[in-house]
Parts: structure tokens; C-alpha cells; sequence
């Protein structure tokens, strides 16, 4: 914090590089809290929004990405009852809608959208949670109330969310199911899902096999297009429901009607643009420091790490498709 400077990487265009600057050190307004910045975890989105291709996260240039971070409270706004300096904390804070991200040594951010860090992981296991376990959360619980009688199906069960949402329908006690190649298949069993070849099983296969022809309860889409139409027909009847965190283009709705089954859309960025249900975040988060504080919650087992002056390399790893994992950006 010297002469109240602080660090940053700014976006000053989209697909060009970042420009590291020296900037004023934000203030708390009233409600937020300004955080020492320890661990900024990188997510597809971001290189999404970097390179121009991502609308709608509303970004206005120049801009400080980074949507995921872990740090340190160092200061606190008025009105701030549920933090104080020295707390370590997490949460997905920024990097959208005009709101700063976490690529920078400090960010005041809104007090509803952090929590407590767990005490038993550090701070670059903390910044690859947030938005993960978020939409994890709306998508099972919030939208199609995950239980113990459940049987699930997790499309991309090793992926950024597939592998927390896995994580998040056994701490519930459902019977997970999870596609993904076969590369990953002792990740998505480690992560206690019974494995899915779904280049070499079609669905008529799986469904077959593992419900009796039935269909599943819950069908959970991380991976959009072709698949979400796949979901639609997974599905069990009258009961069932799909749920997609990227069913963003023209499907027919036929399958899912003749079942009689419900459909789902998770837009996690949401409370972040518009301002509102950001504590349903915080409480969110919350929860997902009791599942990592029991042991029923972990991240990605392949966290690569980078420094913030090599945040550059770190998004063109993502890019070129080089990354085994999360990648995380440890900030000084």
C-alpha cells in the first residue's frame, strides 16, 4: 500500500495485452470492504471477456478483470458488520459490469458477495472456488433441489464446475453419474461420480444401464450446444429436470416436453451486473466453507500458478488448450 498505490493489470482494449499501471488505492464505500488481494483464480470467462467475445458481461473499457479472488480484509466501509481487517476472505467480486476484478494488489468489494475463507486451504485453493461452487449451488439446489433420493447426471463431470457440482450432489447424498473422456475418469471416481464414456456410450446406452431405462432426476449441463439436447432426452419423465449453465442457443423443446419434464437456466453473473441477490452469494459461499471445512469440497487437484506479471502467459495457456487445470494468479 506505498503512497496509496496499488498494482494492477488494466485492459485498456479488447485482444491486446494488459498494461500493468500503478493506480489509487480504492476506497471502502459504505457496505464494501477493501481487500489485500492474495490469489486471483483465472476461469474460461475471463479469456472470454479478454478477447472481446463475451457481450454479455457487460465490460466497459479500460477495465481490471479477474472475477474470482482470495485475500485479506484490510479495511473496512461504514456499515460493514460481517468483516473486520485481518479476516481472510473469498468470493466472486468483480471483473464485470464496470466492478473491479481481482487482477490488482487490492478491490473494494461488496460485503454480501465474500466470506470466511476456509481455514484448511490456502489462498489459491480459495480463488478457484468461487464462481465454480456458485453455479454448482443455483444450478442443483437453487434451481432443482438436489436430496439424498436423487439420481443425478453431470454432463463434464472433470470440468471447472462439472467437478464441484459432482462433489456438491454427493454432499447432498444423490447417486452422481458424470460424462467425460476417458482421461478423466479417475478424476470424475475420485471425485465420487460413476464414470461416463460419452464418446463410446450413447444416451440410450447410459440411461439404460444405470436407470432402467427411466431417466435421470436431475440432468446438469455444463457443456451447452449438442449436449443440452442430449440432456433433454436423459431426462426422466413427468419428474425430471435439466438444468444447463450454458443453453444459450436454439434447441427444440419437444424431447423435454414429451417427458413432461422442467427445464433450468444458471446465469451466475447476474447479482454482479444488476446489483441484485448478491447475499444469496455470501450465503452461498458460506456453505461452501462448511463442505471444505468437513472435507466433502475440494478443488481442482491440477492448480497451476502464475504471478500477476504473468497473467499474459496464463491466459494464452488456457487458450492454446496447455493448461492440466485451474489456473490461479498469486499476487504479491
Amino acid at each position: 500500500m506505498e503512497n496509496n498505490k496499488m498494482k494492477a493489470l488494466v485492459l485498456e482494449e479488447f485482444d491486446r495485452e494488459f498494461v500493468m499501471k500503478d493506480l489509487d488505492l480504492p476506497q471502502p464505500a459504505s457496505g464494501e470492504v477493501l481487500v489485500a488481494i492474495k490469489a486471483s483464480g483465472i476461469n474460461p470467462l475471463d479469456l472470454k471477456i479478454k478477447s472481446g467475445k463475451a457481450s454479455h458481461a457487460k465490460v466497459s473499457l479500460p477495465a481490471i478483470l479477474g472475477i474470482d479472488m482470495a485475500g485479506t480484509v484490510a479495511a473496512t466501509g461504514k456499515g460493514v458488520t460481517m468483516f473486520k481487517p485481518g479476516d481472510e476472505v473469498f468470493g466472486m467480486t468483480g471483473g464485470i459490469a464496470g466492478v473491479q476484478g481481482s487482477l490488482a494488489q487490492y478491490a473494494s468489494v461488496d460485503q454480501d458477495l465474500i466470506a470466511i475463507k476456509p481455514p484448511n486451504i490456502d489462498f489459491k485453493e480459495a480463488a478457484s472456488l468461487p464462481l465454480a461452487f456458485i453455479t454448482a449451488w443455483e444450478g442443483l439446489v437453487d434451481r432443482a433441489a438436489i436430496s439424498r433420493s436423487k439420481k443425478v447426471l453431470i454432463h463434464g463431470g472433470a470440468g471447472g464446475v462439472g467437478h464441484i457440482a459432482v462433489q456438491l450432489a454427493r454432499s447432498f447424498g444423490a447417486e452422481v453419474y458424470a460424462t467425460g473422456d476417458v482421461a478423466n475418469k479417475k478424476d470424475i471416481e475420485d471425485f465420487g461420480a460413476v464414470f461416463i464414456d460419452y464418446k463410446t456410450q450413447s444416451v440410450s446406452d447410459y440411461v439404460g444401464a444405470f436407470t432402467d431405462g427411466e431417466g435421470f432426476d436431475i440432468v446438469f449441463d455444463t457443456v451447452g450446444g449438442e449436449n443440452l439436447d442430449r440432456s433433454f432426452t436423459a431426462v426422466k419423465n413427468y419428474t425430471g429436470h435439466v438444468v444447463s449453465i450454458l443453453g444459450w442457443g436454439t434447441h427444440s423443446l419437444a424431447p423435454l416436453s414429451f417427458r413432461g419434464a422442467t427445464y433450468s437456466g444458471v446465469f451466475t453473473l447476474l447479482p454482479l451486473i444488476t446489483g441484485k441477490g448478491r447475499k444469496h452469494h455470501g450465503e452461498i459461499l458460506r456453505e461452501a466453507s462448511k463442505l471444505v471445512e468437513a472435507g466433502k469440497l475440494r478443488g481442482n487437484t491440477h492448480l497451476g500458478s502464475y504471478r500477476l506479471h504473468e497473467a499474459e502467459a496464463a491466459l494464452q495457456m488456457i487458450e492454446r488448450g496447455l493448461a492440466n487445470g485451474k489456473i490461479v494468479i498469486e499476487i504479491d
